[in-house]
């Protein structure tokens, strides 16, 4: 089963990219994500459509 949320670093790894580029992508809007008390998830759909949109420009 796949997790629904992840942390900003299990992101960086599904990615493979860094953390600070998460950050980044979550800053400026291109990666949606929510808010959890005081932690900062990303939704398991938002991964795949950020991937979607790369290989869409690509």
């Amino acid at each position: 089963m796949t997790r629904l949320l992840h942390d900003l670093d299990e992101a960086a790894d599904l990615l493979s990219i860094s953390r600070r580029v998460v950050d980044r992508l979550v800053r400026d809007g291109d990666l949606d994500s929510v808010k959890l008390g005081r932690r900062r998830l990303i939704p398991h759909d938002a991964l795949q459509a950020y991937v979607e949109k790369l290989v869409a420009t690509s």
